[in-house]
């Protein structure tokens, strides 16, 4: 999941990092570099601890709809990558059906894009997750 990350900078030197999607989740670095680097392992911590106690791993909002926060004027956007699966639980194996077609669509689409997705396993993951964040927050609209 691609989470994104607001950089800012009194001194043009030393950045600190804001995760919007993370509460509480903040970071900083001698360098953008640096900050972003940081910013992994913020990330990676925060979303550890929110596994360790049942909580959902947080959907990751476009920074458009970050750019609006007064919170964030000034800021320099980036993305950090993270993946999410070590923090969703033991996988189980189960099975399913699903029309030929579409999972010739889905195995062709983890083959041409790898870094989208590591397998069919991991993309019909993300796709549920992705589909229930929009459903609820359809439903809390």
């Amino acid at each position: 999941m691609r989470f994104p990350v607001a950089l800012h900078t009194d001194d043009g030197e030393n950045y600190s990092v804001t995760v919007p999607d993370i509460a509480g989740c903040f970071s900083a670095g001698a360098s953008e570099d640096e900050a972003l680097d940081n910013a992994r392992e913020a990330i990676l911590g925060h979303l550890e601890l929110l596994a360790e106690f049942g909580e959902e791993i947080p959907a990751a909002n476009s920074i458009a709809e970050h750019r609006e926060n007064p919170d964030f004027e000034g800021a320099v956007w980036g993305f950090v990558e993270i993946d999410v699966t070590p923090f969703l639980g033991k996988a189980e194996k189960i099975n399913i059906t699903v029309p030929r077609l579409v999972l010739v669509q889905i195995d062709r689409f983890v083959k041409e894009y790898p870094n989208k997705a590591k397998s069919r396993s991991a993309f019909l993951s993300e796709a549920a997750l992705e589909r229930m964040r929009k459903l609820r927050g359809e439903a809390q609209a």
